[in-house]
C-alpha cells in the first residue's frame, strides 16, 4: 500500500472515530412523552411523587401492577386504605367501576387525577369533565383551593398544562375543594372546578377528583409547584396508599414473547418442560439415526462448453476463416478416428471409402469433400459459407454407422 492510500484510510479512520464521539458525547434530547409511572425520571413521569408518597401515610406504599378488578379481589379490605390514580386520561370498564365503588362503599379512598377520565364511575357520581383544547400546553392557569386555610398553596402554572375542569356535579354529595382560572382569547377569566371531594356509600368512603395530573409530575415538583400538590395529597386520610401502575400512559408492556412466558408460571413451566423434551429428542434420537451419507456428484464434462465458448467468441469477432479452418480439421479428425481413413489426399478414392464406411452416398460424400476443396482453397471466407459448411457437415453426420 502506497503512502498516499495510507493517508487515506487514516483520516476515513480519524473521521469515524469523531463521529463516533460525537454521537456519544452529545446531549440526550428531553423525553416530553406522557407517562406518570413511578419509575419514571423523565419530565413527566411520576418519580419524585412516588417516593415522596410516604410521608402522606403511617404504613407502607403498596403497589398496583394490574387491572383494579383483579387487584381488588386480592387486597385485604378488612382496614381501610386510599387508592390513588394519576395519569392524562382513566377509563374504567362495567367490572372495574363495579369494584371501585364497592371499594369506596367499605369506607375506602380513591383519588383520580386526570385531564379527562369516563367510565361507569363517572356516570354513577355525575360527574362530568372538560378539557380545553385551545392553547394546549400553553395557557397560564391559575389553581387555588377554595379553603382560605390553603390560599398560600395557590399557584400559578405558566407551561406543561393542559387545563381542564369539572362542568357538571352533583351538589348534594359533592364539595368543590380547588378550581381553575383560565384567560379567554377576549381576555376574560373563567373560573371552573377542578378539585372535589364525592362522598359515596353509608361508611363514609369518598372519590376525591383532580383535574391537573400535571401537577404531580416530576417537571412541576422540581420546578417550585411542590407545595400545592402537597396540599391536594393533604385531603388524603391517613391510611395505607395503594399506587396504581396500571393505567399509566408509561406502563411497561412486555413486547418479548419469551418475558412473557417466563412471567406466566403455567407458561413457564410448560416451555422449561417443552425444552427439556426436545433435549432428550436429540440425545435420543441422534443416537439411533445412522449419519446421512453425503452424495458426491460426478465430475462434469466441460469439453463441449469450453468449445462452445471458443466458438461463439471466434463469431463474435467475425473471424470466419478460423472457424472454418478449425471446423474442417475437426471432421478430418473426425473422419480418421471413427472411419480409419487417411486424409492426406481428398480424391476420388477417398470420396468411396468415405461413402462407405459412413453410411452416405457417393454423390453426398462427393459434394462434402468438393466443398471442403474448395473452401481450403480461399484466404477468406463469409458467414454464409460458415452456415453452409456447418449444415453439409451436420447433415453428413447424421448417417454414421
Amino acid at each position: 500500500m502506497d503512502k498516499r492510500s495510507k493517508i487515506a484510510l487514516y483520516v476515513i479512520g480519524a473521521v469515524i472515530l469523531l463521529m463516533m464521539i460525537a454521537e456519544v458525547t452529545k446531549p440526550k434530547a428531553i423525553n416530553w412523552r406522557d407517562s406518570y409511572s413511578a419509575s419514571d425520571k423523565i419530565p413527566l413521569g411520576c418519580y419524585v411523587m412516588f417516593n415522596e408518597l410516604e410521608t402522606f401515610s403511617d404504613q407502607p406504599i403498596l403497589t398496583s401492577e394490574e387491572s383494579i378488578y383483579q387487584y381488588l379481589k386480592q387486597v385485604d379490605t378488612t382496614t381501610k386504605k386510599t387508592l390513588v390514580f394519576i395519569n392524562n386520561r382513566i377509563y374504567f370498564d362495567a367490572e372495574e367501576s363495579e369494584a371501585l365503588l364497592n371499594f369506596v362503599n367499605k369506607g375506602n379512598t380513591v383519588f383520580l387525577s386526570s385531564t379527562y377520565f369516563y367510565g361507569n364511575v363517572m356516570d354513577t357520581l355525575n360527574i362530568a369533565i372538560q378539557r380545553q383544547y385551545s392553547n394546549l400546553f400553553k395557557a397560564t392557569s391559575s389553581h387555588h383551593f377554595t379553603s382560605p386555610h390553603l390560599q398560600e398553596f395557590n399557584r400559578n402554572f405558566e407551561d406543561v398544562i393542559e387545563n381542564s375542569h369539572f362542568v357538571s356535579v352533583d351538589t348534594l354529595n359533592t364539595t368543590i375543594l380547588g378550581r381553575v382560572t383560565t384567560v379567554d382569547e377576549d381576555d376574560t377569566e373563567i373560573t371552573n372546578p377542578n378539585f372535589v371531594s364525592v362522598n359515596y356509600g353509608d361508611s363514609n368512603g369518598q372519590f376525591l377528583l383532580h383535574s391537573n395530573p400535571f401537577a404531580f409530575t416530576n417537571y412541576h415538583l422540581l420546578k417550585g409547584n411542590e407545595d400545592y400538590a402537597a396540599a391536594i395529597l393533604s385531603f388524603l386520610p391517613k391510611q395505607q396508599i395503594i399506587w396504581d401502575n396500571n393505567y399509566k400512559s408509561g406502563r411497561k408492556i412486555i413486547t418479548s414473547p419469551l418475558r412473557y412466558i417466563l412471567q406466566n408460571t403455567a407458561l413457564k413451566w410448560a416451555f422449561y418442560i417443552s425444552m427439556l423434551g426436545l433435549v432428550l429428542f436429540v440425545l435420543f434420537r441422534g443416537k439411533r439415526t445412522q449419519r446421512i451419507i453425503p452424495v458426491i456428484d460426478k465430475l462434469e464434462n466441460a469439453t463441449v462448453d469450453f468449445t462452445r465458448t471458443i466458438g461463439e467468441l471466434y463469431y463474435q469477432h467475425g473471424d470466419f476463416s478460423n472457424i472454418i479452418e478449425k471446423k474442417i480439421e475437426y471432421f478430418l479428425e473426425f473422419t480418421r478416428t471413427n472411419y480409419y481413413l487417411n486424409t492426406a489426399n481428398l480424391n476420388l478414392a477417398f470420396i468411396e471409402k468415405l461413402a462407405i464406411k459412413s453410411g452416405n452416398t457417393k454423390e453426398d460424400s462427393r459434394i462434402l469433400v468438393d466443398y471442403l476443396v474448395y473452401l481450403k482453397s480461399k484466404n477468406t471466407h463469409t458467414e454464409e459459407e460458415l452456415i453452409e459448411l456447418n449444415k453439409k457437415i451436420e447433415q453428413f453426420t447424421k448417417h454414421r454407422l
